[in-house]
Formats: C-alpha cells, sequence, structure tokens
C-alpha cells in the first residue's frame, strides 16, 4: 500500500472524525433541551428529529467510506506508523464498527425515537406511581436491547455485551467478584454503625431551605471547586446530569428540594466532578472522538470522588460552613460543624438511590445490577419488576418501597436505554477510592488543602492525570497508568473503615 493511500485513508477518516462529532454536538444539545426546557407538546416532534438525525450519524460511523479507512489503518504495518492519538481513534471506531455493523439503520433509527420518547411515559408512570403505564414501553425497549445483544454477541453472559458498552472489557465474572467482596464487607460495616449509639443529628436538614438560596449558594461553590462558568451553565430537570457538548461548553443541571437543601447541594458537586473531567479534555482532541471521558465508570469516579470524598470530608465543610450559616442563617445558627460534618455522612437505608448515603448507595447498585443480568438472561420478565424490585429492597437494605415512584420507577436510566450503565455509579466509588489513595500519596497535604479552600491544585492533579487524556486509554490501562494497578476494591473498603470509625466513633 503506498504513503499516498495511506495519507488519503487518513484524511477522509479524519473528515468522518470530525463530522461525526458536530453532529453529536448538535444531538447532545437537542437532548439537553429536551430534558431541560422544551415544550412538552413539541418533545414528541423533537424526540423524531433526534431520531434522524442519530441515524444519520450512526450510518457514517458504519459507511463504506468508514469502513475502508478503518481497514487500512488498521493493518498492523501501518498501525506502526501512526501517533498514538490517531491510534486511538482508530481503536474505538473499530470497536464501534465491528459491534454495530449488523444493526439495520432503520431498527437503529426507530430504537431512538422510543428511547426520546419513553421518557415522558416513564413521567406520567412515576407521577402517578403506576408502572403498568410504563410496562409495555419498557417491554419494546427490552427486546430492542435483546437484539442488540445477540448483534454484538458475547463470550460468557449475555449482559457482558451491554457492560461493554459503558465500560470496554467489564464482564459479568469480574463484577461479581468485585460487587462479592464489596457486598460482604458493607453489610458487616452496616451492622456495626446500626449498632452504634452515636447517630448524627439529620434533624437539621428537616426545615425549609429557600430554592432561590440554594441555587445561589450552588453558584457560588462551583467556581470555587474550579468549575468554569463562562464555559458552562447550571439548569435545573427532573433527573440532575451533565452535557459536554464541547469543552468550551459542558453543562449541569441540579433539582431543588425545599425540605432538604442536601439534594440540590451534593446534586450539583456530584455533577461539577463530570463536568471538570469534560473541560479539562487535552483540547487538541476537540471535535473528535477522543473528547469526552474514557468510560462511565471513569467518569463517575470524577463525579463520586467531589461528592463524597471531597464535598462530604469534614474539612470541606470546615472551610464552607460559614459561607453556608451566610446563605441559610436561620436554619444552621445553633448548629456546629461536627455535627454539619457528621449529618452529612448518616447512614441509613433509604428508599431513593440519588438520596442514598455513601455506604448504602453501592447495595442500590447491586440491586439493578442483579435485576437486569436476569432480565437480559431470560431470567426474569418486565411484568415482574415490581415485585422484584421490592423484595431484594427488602433482603438488601430491609425496607419495602410503598409505591411505584420510590421503587421500581425511580430511575431514569431505563426509559433511555441504559441497560449496563448502573455497575458504573459502583465502579466510580471503586475507581475514586484507588485514585484518593493515589492523590495523598502525591498529595500528603490533599485534606489540608481541602480545608484551606485550595481546589485548584487537586483539580490541576486530575486533569494532569486523568482528565487531558480523554479517551486516548482504555479505562483499565488509564487506572493502571494512574494508580499503577488494575482495579481494585480494597480502597473502597478501607476508605469506608476509617470514615465511618470517625463518624460513628466505632
Amino acid at each position: 500500500m503506498s504513503q499516498g493511500d495511506v495519507q488519503k485513508a487518513l484524511e477522509t477518516f479524519g473528515q468522518l472524525d470530525q463530522k461525526i462529532s458536530h453532529f453529536k454536538e448538535l444531538l447532545s444539545l437537542a437532548n439537553w433541551d429536551l430534558h431541560t426546557g422544551a415544550p412538552k407538546k413539541g418533545r414528541s416532534l423533537r424526540s423524531k428529529a433526534i431520531g434522524t438525525l442519530s441515524s444519520e450519524v450512526f450510518q457514517l460511523s458504519l459507511s463504506t467510506e468508514m469502513g475502508k479507512c478503518l481497514d487500512t489503518l488498521s493493518d498492523p504495518d501501518i498501525q506502526a506508523q501512526l501517533d498514538e492519538v490517531v491510534r486511538a481513534k482508530v481503536r474505538l471506531y473499530k470497536r464501534h464498527y465491528n459491534k454495530s455493523k449488523q444493526i439495520p439503520p432503520e431498527e437503529y433509527q426507530a430504537y431512538v425515537v422510543l428511547t426520546s420518547q419513553a421518557q415522558d411515559v416513564w413521567i406520567e408512570a412515576k407521577t402517578k406511581k403506576d408502572f403498568s403505564i410504563f410496562r409495555e414501553t419498557l417491554k419494546k425497549i427490552v427486546d430492542f436491547n435483546k437484539k442488540f445483544i445477540d448483534y454484538y454477541g458475547y463470550k460468557d453472559h449475555p449482559y457482558d455485551a451491554l457492560l461493554d458498552e459503558y465500560e470496554p472489557g467489564l464482564t459479568v465474572q469480574t463484577l461479581d467478584q468485585l460487587f462479592g467482596d464489596l457486598r460482604t464487607k458493607t453489610i458487616d460495616l452496616l451492622e456495626r454503625i446500626q449498632s452504634s449509639g452515636n447517630h448524627p443529628r439529620t434533624e437539621i436538614f428537616h426545615q425549609r431551605f429557600d430554592i432561590k438560596q440554594q441555587e445561589a449558594f450552588s453558584l457560588f461553590v462551583l467556581p470555587k471547586l474550579g468549575y468554569d462558568l463562562e464555559a458552562g451553565r447550571l439548569d435545573v430537570s427532573a433527573h440532575p446530569f451533565a452535557t459536554g457538548l464541547n469543552t468550551g461548553d459542558v453543562r449541569i443541571t441540579t433539582r431543588y428540594m425545599e425540605n432538604d437543601m442536601r439534594s440540590a447541594i451534593f446534586g450539583t458537586i456530584h455533577e461539577c466532578g463530570h463536568a471538570l473531567y469534560e473541560q479539562g479534555v487535552n483540547p487538541e482532541f476537540e471535535g473528535t472522538i477522543l473528547c469526552g471521558g474514557t468510560s462511565m465508570g471513569i467518569h463517575e469516579s470524577q463525579s463520586r470522588f467531589l461528592e463524597n470524598m471531597v464535598g462530604r470530608s469534614f474539612e470541606f465543610w470546615t472551610y464552607f460552613f460559614d459561607d453556608l450559616k451566610r446563605f441559610f442563617p436561620e436554619q444552621f445558627q445553633d448548629v456546629s460543624v461536627e455535627d454539619f460534618g457528621r449529618a452529612v455522612n448518616t447512614v441509613e437505608p433509604s428508599l431513593i438511590r440519588v438520596e442514598a448515603d455513601e455506604l448504602t448507595y453501592n447495595l442500590h447498585i447491586m440491586i439493578r445490577y442483579e435485576i437486569e443480568k436476569e432480565l437480559m438472561a431470560g431470567e426474569l420478565e418486565v411484568d415482574d419488576l415490581p415485585a422484584v424490585w421490592n423484595q431484594k429492597m427488602e433482603e438488601y437494605l430491609g425496607i419495602t418501597p410503598p409505591d411505584d415512584a420510590q421503587g421500581v420507577l425511580q430511575d431514569v436510566h431505563w426509559s433511555f436505554g441504559g441497560f449496563g450503565y448502573f455497575p458504573s455509579y459502583s465502579l466510580g466509588n471503586l475507581y475514586a477510592a484507588q485514585i484518593l489513595h493515589t492523590i495523598r500519596q502525591d498529595m500528603p497535604d490533599f485534606y489540608e488543602k481541602v480545608q484551606n479552600g485550595e481546589f485548584l491544585p487537586i483539580r490541576e492533579w486530575l486533569r494532569e492525570n486523568i482528565h487531558q487524556y480523554g479517551k486516548l486509554y482504555t479505562p483499565n490501562e488509564l487506572i493502571k497508568k494512574v494508580t499503577g494497578e488494575e482495579l481494585n476494591a480494597k480502597y473502597l473498603i478501607d476508605y469506608f473503615e476509617e470514615k465511618y470509625s470517625k463518624v460513628y466513633q466505632l
């Protein structure tokens, strides 16, 4: 093959990559608007437009032109001539091409339209606390995912094919081992906490918190953590999320509860973690497939790290507590920073995943993981979901949801077809603890910096070691590069022991 042929393939590949990336940016903007401000009567038509553009992007990534480029650039002799950045782009597109080329384009478009419209059905079902309203739509989404599993192929378990979409290389076998270790230690620690006589005062949160003040406090905290408000914005949505359109436009949403300010504060900090990742990607990756997080698990590590390991630390509130009292003088005038720090780290089994404490959160994820795994293996039917959900909640957390809204309908993920997504949250916790262990070795005064409000050196460490690389490395390559070893549950278990021994004086 001549150098001219290789150069032509590189140019065509670069053009396709840029075109696909630009289309995806517009799709992200359309989806952001759909979930934050689009009028209800226009959402159905918007969903169809999203479906059409998504189908175009899908077909571009699987086009004959793309196939020829990938064949040329995947040749071992040619690969040896390519730099690391181009090899990574080829790897990512080749992976998608090989997995998705069997899916008929019209089938993919129908799926995108279905999932775009499904959120409104889910919202209605959740509002009315009635799973039956969402049941038939969910059956269609599950059936599509089972078809995709057959198209993708798998080695050991059907669910592996969906896990791989969010965390490349992850399998049921690996997750079962990680979750097995974590489950045993979590339940043991939970029992010791529940037997402790030193429980924090959580009644301090059961007051009225003005929503405008909550928003003002969120906007006060965000730039201090390193979020660039000139390259982003804070909005409201039913389910908080972050959207990276490009490195100069990374938007986050939160939700406000008048009777508990924790939801907005920690939701905002969580999404800020995602946003810092997207804002910190190497600008040279702009307009390419590399501009974004390498996996959902690594992405979640950044949000969970900031929300919990920084944002729930005593040192964080030592710095911010006077400011918090300035925004909410009546609510916290008689509360000490010590009492507040313990209260935001309360452990108490609860119904709602997004409001769960840091320790029991992983049990919520394990419930969803087991349900999805059985659903995709054909061992569970959609009709059985409410009953199975309630049964597992009782088994893992000792509580039973009083209705579908607080049970099987509480998460938005199944409405957008996010099967395989939930384990990313617990993977994020595992990665985050391992990263915390490493950063504290590199930066022994880590928590002193937090206590002094010196958050920018922490952001820069994350940017230098994680954010700048975007999707250049696989998640396993990245965690080994950052910490020197593969993912290990030991660090999260040790972190929980250290934290809750202090909070509950165990």
